[in-house]
């Protein structure tokens, strides 16, 4: 048995789920989530939890039951409290503006970089003394991060002086140069 698999998912107060069939909507303050889950496992409300239980003990049932409690979970917390993510903009003359919807993104490039945001995501900065941050905020925890991976691949931190895009809690090893300074 899956230990994250068997575990129940418990609704905050304000969050709904609406299960038919094999279609998942949550619903709260925060906003709607919905997604369809694998046919290999089922899932049921009990009063005030949600519990996933898979078929049968082939393999793809068990690898699913832990993924699909996963990914419900997920969206319960999205929903009632959401996802953030913060990337640290590091390098002389590295800077971010916000126009509109999108991000203008300065990385020493001949050219600013104009980033669109998809829907459901949002972005704030956020200066603290020289360093800026850009914070991006969405209920859906696979946007967030996959919008974060796009702008830090814009520009990775390199390993000599560690200048670019990079996750706030992220830690760059630098690396000794040509002549061995450390």
């Amino acid at each position: 048995m899956s230990r994250i698999g068997k575990q129940p998912i418990s609704l905050p107060k304000g969050v709904k789920a609406v299960i038919a069939g094999q279609l998942i909507k949550v619903e709260g303050p925060k906003g709607k989530l919905e997604r369809s889950v694998r046919p290999e496992v089922s899932v049921k409300e009990e009063g005030e939890t949600i519990v996933v239980e898979r078929a049968d003990d082939s393999k793809s049932s068990r690898a699913f039951h832990g993924l699909e409690r996963s990914l419900l979970s997920n969206m319960v917390q999205g929903v009632s409290e959401g996802f953030a993510k913060e990337l640290a903009l590091v390098g002389v003359g590295y800077k971010a503006e916000q126009s509109g919807k999108n991000l203008v993104l300065s990385l020493g490039y001949s050219h600013p970089i104009d980033f669109a945001l998809p829907e459901g995501v949002s972005a704030s900065l956020i200066k603290e003394g020289r360093d800026t941050f850009i914070r991006l905020e969405s209920i859906d925890k696979q946007k967030v991060g996959q919008v974060a991976a796009e702008i830090r691949s814009l520009r990775p931190p390199e390993p000599y002086k560690g200048k670019g895009v990079r996750y706030r809690d992220e830690v760059v090893k630098i690396k000794a140069g040509k002549s061995g300074k450390a």
